[in-house]
């Protein structure tokens, strides 16, 4: 992974003694809270419903045991003894005061850590598959890539004041883990004759004008790629709009000026930049990619892992759902679930950020990601070594099965802590996770996303089941969302119709699963497919309690 150098660490010592001195400016009354507001946004730091929050860069979803454990130490001196993972591949701490928050940037400055660009019309975090340099089905790992972006987009002089916040996500493999077509910009690592190149996709987005993004260019050359993506934002920066906020991300301006004007003025822009770069980028990429080389795998036989697999029916069951495929021969991914039956979906105490920090330094190669569907994943880890790592999983209880099942819900912090929500989502997310988990592996593979308000966090458009919490006259009031897609497949849920009230959307969520469990051909066929093949009807006719199948019973 990327290693900060005498620069990077001497400009986050003078960007963080600059906000120091603004924070102080700002407890004494000097500035004003209006005035305030633009510097702290530019630090990550948010005033939410009850308290600040301090959102922490993790670019492209990678960290090490030692970042991990000092965000437990952060999480422990100077918040409530928890973080919370996003969708963004960051962390929030929920409970900050705002005179410690320079030292908590200057104690993660000490491992190479942020929070610069988590907020504010700028280039957000790069996010990126959480699989990148592991999965078996990857091109190559498109970190490197992510990094170039990264340092690029940082404190850019032209790009600090964008008409809108902008986020660019990032994969190396043919199947998506990274969303990257409900991006503003999304990379997908193709082959052309031999050549890695990207598919470049524009303009998607979810909040309130939902969106799946459109194709601007098959396939740019690797080495053509941060000036592309500069003629992009060049074009968005001159050409998005300023006049209303909920028309300013570049999703609108493609939609006003069409696919193919936009195409035109970026390709103009790209030829007028290429030339400028002279190499320096090509260069850069070159050296990022020394840095991301992978680690020294071990080879040494796997017996361990098959004995605990025949005779072991709860590690099978993990293995079965919290493995993935390796590229490396002997090795599988691991993602520990941070959504325990009735657990925070995406809470992790300081102790456990601990034991996660020692694993993947005993089993794991001291690598971490996590994943925008927030959880932490071990990249690495020999087949020999899973069932101690179960063990320890257990005892530390992080070792629930449920990846891609009922339970790994995706859920935004609503309005138990943000400021813009308008329902709750937590409590939704728990009562749902409680009342399935006795049969969710007979469900199967299932996504269900929630968000407390039209902003989307929770990805609720992209769920297989999406719940959307809103306000009506002053009551929560919960919509559901049908046949979203996160995947290569992207697409947008169909609204099934009214919403329902917080005590009665568990019971509405049991009636679509029990349809859907009546509607398959086998165990095998997952709901999304038996949406794809059957549409909508079957499972609105079992949420409202109409139609031909409500008659007959």
């Amino acid at each position: 992974m990327y290693t900060y150098s005498e620069f990077d660490r001497d400009f986050l010592a003078t960007r963080n003694a600059q906000f120091r001195a603004q924070v102080e400016r700002r407890i004494s009354g000097a500035l004003t809270e209006d005035e305030f507001k633009p510097l702290r946004l530019m630090n990550g730091l948010y005033l939410q419903l009850h308290a600040y929050m301090l959102r922490v860069a993790i670019p492209y979803g990678t960290l090490n045991s030692a970042q991990m454990r000092q965000l437990a130490m952060i999480a422990d001196r100077w918040d409530k003894g928890y973080g919370h993972f996003t969708t963004r591949q960051n962390i929030q701490f929920n409970w900050p005061k705002l005179r410690d928050v320079p030292d908590i940037l200057d104690a993660l400055a000490e491992v190479g850590m942020h929070a610069i660009q988590t907020s504010g019309n700028c280039v957000r975090n790069v996010t990126a598959d959480h699989f990148a340099g592991a999965a078996a089905d990857e091109i190559a790992d498109p970190r490197p890539a992510a990094e170039l972006l990264r340092q690029w987009s940082t404190d850019h002089p032209e790009f600090q004041f964008l008409p809108r916040k902008f986020k660019i996500a990032i994969t190396g493999s043919p199947r998506d883990r990274a969303v990257t077509q409900a991006h503003d910009i999304g990379l997908r690592m193709v082959l052309r004759n031999g050549q890695r190149g990207f598919e470049v996709i524009i303009g998607g987005g979810l909040g309130r004008t939902p969106v799946i993004g459109k194709v601007l260019a098959e396939f740019i050359p690797e080495a053509d790629l941060l000036p592309y993506i500069e003629a992009i934002l060049s074009t968005y920066n001159s050409f998005g709009r300023r006049d209303n906020k909920y028309k300013a991300r570049i999703k609108i301006m493609v939609n006003e000026l069409g696919l193919e004007e936009v195409r035109a003025r970026v390709e103009r822009r790209f030829d007028s930049l290429r030339s400028e770069w002279g190499g320096a980028d090509k260069a850069v990429l070159a050296h990022f990619r020394r840095q991301f080389s992978p680690p020294a795998f071990r080879v040494v036989p796997t017996q361990a892992y098959h004995i605990a697999y025949e005779n072991d029916p709860v590690f099978r069951s993990f293995a079965d759902t919290n493995l993935a495929a390796h590229w490396q021969d002997g090795y599988s991914i691991v993602t520990i679930s941070l959504k325990a039956h009735g657990a925070t979906p995406g809470d992790a105490t300081s102790d456990q950020m601990r034991v996660i920090a020692d694993l993947a330094e005993r089993f794991g190669h001291d690598e971490l990601r996590i994943s925008h569907e927030q959880n932490v994943i071990l990249p690495h880890v020999h087949k020999s070594d899973l069932p101690a790592l179960h063990a320890a999983l257990q005892e530390a209880g992080l070792a629930t099965a449920n990846v891609g099942l009922i339970s790994d819900i995706i859920a935004c912090p609503g309005m138990d802590y943000c400021a813009l929500a308008t329902a709750r989502s937590i409590p939704v997310a728990q009562e749902i996770a409680q009342a399935f988990a006795a049969r969710e592996h007979d469900i199967g593979g299932l996504k269900i996303k929630i968000s407390g308000c039209i902003n989307a966090c929770g990805h609720h458009h992209v769920g297989h089941i999406g719940i959307l919490g809103l306000d009506r006259a002053g009551v929560e009031n919960y919509q559901i969302t049908l046949g979203g897609d996160a995947t290569e497949a992207a697409a947008l849920g169909e609204r099934a119709g009214p919403g329902f009230a917080y005590d009665q959307i568990v019971p509405a969520i049991a009636r679509v699963i029990d349809t859907y469990l009546e509607l398959r051909r086998d165990p095998h066929e997952q709901f999304i497919q038996v949406f794809h093949r059957l549409g909508a009807q079957p499972f609105k006719d079992a949420l409202y309690q109409t139609g031909a199948r409500a008659n007959a019973a």
